[in-house]
This record gives C-alpha cells, sequence and structure tokens, in this order.
C-alpha cells in the first residue's frame, strides 16, 4: 500500500512514516516537503491509496489547496495533518473535500485509529469537534435541535442517517438537506461516533436493529 506524506518538516515526517508503516504489513511511503511536490508525487503515483496534507506548508494555500488537490485527484482519499486545531480551520479542510483531520499533537494510537478508519471509507475528526455537534441533553424551550431519539442524535443527524440508508453519497445528502458538504461530513461523523461504528455498512446494521431506520430501507 503506497501513501503520501507531504510535509515540510522532515523530522515529523521520519516519525510519522514509522506510525504509517504499522498500518498494514507492506507499506510504502512517499515524501513531499511542499504542495507542488506533493502534486508531482500523486501524478506519478496514481496507485496511492491515501494521502496525507499538511495544512501550512510551502506552496500550500491552507484550504484552497486542500480543495485543488481533491478536485484533482477525486478517488484518493485525503487526511489534513496539521499544527492548527482550530474549529474554523477544520470546518474550512472538511468543505474543501477532505475525509479527515488530524492535529499533529495526536497520539500515534488514535492516529492509527484514525487512518484505519479512513481506510475503511470513514470520516475522522477531532473529538472536541464531534463533541460540538453532539447534542447537549438538558432542559430546552426550543428542542427541534436537540435530542430527537433516547440514543442522543439530533434531528439533523437522524435525517442524514437516513438519506444514507438510501445510498445518497455526501455531496447528495448535502444537497438533499440544504447543507454545505463539510457540514454533512460533520453529522455523519457524529453519528457514526454515537452507533460506536467505522463505516457506511456498520452504521446501516446498527441503525436497523436499533429501529433508527426501517429495514425496507436497505
Amino acid at each position: 500500500m503506497k501513501i503520501l506524506l507531504a510535509d515540510d518538516h522532515a523530522l515529523f515526517r521520519d516519525g510519522m512514516r514509522y506510525v504509517l508503516q504499522q498500518l498494514a504489513d507492506e507499506v510504502e511511503v512517499l515524501e513531499a516537503p511542499n504542495f507542488p511536490d506533493a502534486v508531482r508525487q500523486m501524478e506519478s503515483h496514481p496507485e496511492v491509496r491515501l494521502v496525507l496534507l499538511d495544512l501550512n506548508m510551502p506552496g500550500s494555500d491552507g484550504s484552497a489547496s486542500v480543495k485543488l488537490f481533491t478536485l484533482r485527484f477525486p478517488d484518493i482519499p485525503v487526511v489534513v495533518v496539521s499544527g492548527v486545531d482550530q474549529r474554523e480551520d477544520i470546518e474550512r479542510v472538511m468543505e474543501s473535500g477532505a475525509v479527515g483531520f488530524i492535529s499533529k499533537a495526536t497520539p500515534s494510537k488514535v492516529m492509527l485509529n484514525a487512518l484505519r478508519l479512513v481506510l475503511d471509507g470513514g470520516i475522522y475528526l477531532p473529538p472536541q469537534l464531534l463533541q460540538a455537534a453532539m447534542p447537549q441533553i438538558e432542559p430546552s424551550p426550543d428542542r427541534r435541535h436537540k435530542v430527537v431519539n433516547s440514543y442522543g442524535l439530533t434531528q439533523r443527524q437522524t435525517e442524514a442517517l437516513t438519506l444514507l440508508a438510501h445510498g445518497l453519497s455526501n455531496k447528495e445528502i448535502a444537497e438533499k438537506m440544504g447543507l454545505a458538504e463539510g457540514t454533512v461530513k460533520i453529522h455523519i461523523a457524529a453519528v457514526y461516533q454515537v452507533l460506536r461504528v467505522t463505516s457506511r455498512f456498520e452504521a446501516m446494521r446498527v441503525a436497523e436493529r436499533l429501529g433508527l431506520i426501517p429495514a425496507k430501507v436497505q
């Protein structure tokens, strides 16, 4: 399995190479110290399975470059690994087409689990962002946007889950719900956390068993 790691800090790349080699028996890590080199590496190695991009490296314009990369290579999952972990930055990255955001301060074990989730087709977001997306279970005069079932899913999250069960892509779900695709990713990631699953298939099985979606949806 080939993985492209783009970061301008050689010491960080050395550490990440060790982490990435634990993902599978045979992992080849391609490296790029800047954004233009990352694009060139991707053009030369279309068989790459996963791309890790630093948000602020030479030649990169932050989330705009992430969007450019994901548009140019739409079939390759991109995870941003950055020292910046502000909510606004994370949301912009997810809006730009990334399927994950990992802080450089994240422990290696958590990183590995996050990358395995992405390789399985899931979405990874930092716990603090998911916690912000989860409902607060407390009395409120207006609970329409809060808990709508005993499992702690909001109305929006339940709607996203139902559309997910119908086989819609994140982009199609965003169009149906009138939301940005990055916001839909956050809702789905929160659903995965509540249901304790790591893939769409698992989410459907658990949701059906819990009665959150009708069996006929599948």
